[in-house]
């Protein structure tokens, strides 16, 4: 059996690194998945001007190594992205000794599916600037 999980969805806030002790850097970002509401015949759900109603789902990504450095230079928020890794439970105990539970996606691979924001504003000012030479 195999621990896979497959997301694809919108990036929810800008990637977070931070470092262990131990000098591990780790990368962390929410990414929103998705899917149709429906309503208790199955059929999907539209709101009062017939657009399909929608469930979104938050889902924390981990991410190390190579993949947590570009994620961590390239994403940003509101960029498409997909993700392939397992998920990861967590267990702790918190100062008022609750016991607490967390879950995470450890990502193996983060593919773009659009470009981000700052990347798109830089192309389009490359290519302005392109416009912008007179050839000789």
């Amino acid at each position: 059996m195999q621990n896979l999980v497959i997301l694809a969805g919108n990036v929810g806030a800008t990637p977070e690194v931070r470092t262990t002790q131990g000098g591990t850097k780790i990368t962390n970002f929410s990414l929103a998945t998705s899917r149709p509401k429906r309503d208790q015949d199955g059929k999907t759900m539209k709101d009062g001007e017939g657009r399909r109603v929608e469930d979104t789902e938050w889902h924390r990504i981990t991410c190390f190594n190579g993949v947590g450095k570009t994620v961590a230079q390239y994403v940003e928020k509101g960029q498409k992205v997909m993700v392939r890794g397992r998920i990861h439970y967590t267990r702790w105990t918190d100062d008022q000794n609750i016991e607490r539970y967390g879950v995470e996606i450890i990502a193996d691979e983060v593919t773009f599916l659009s470009y981000g924001k700052n990347r798109q504003e830089r192309q389009g000012a490359a290519q302005d600037d392109e416009a912008d030479d007179v050839p000789f």
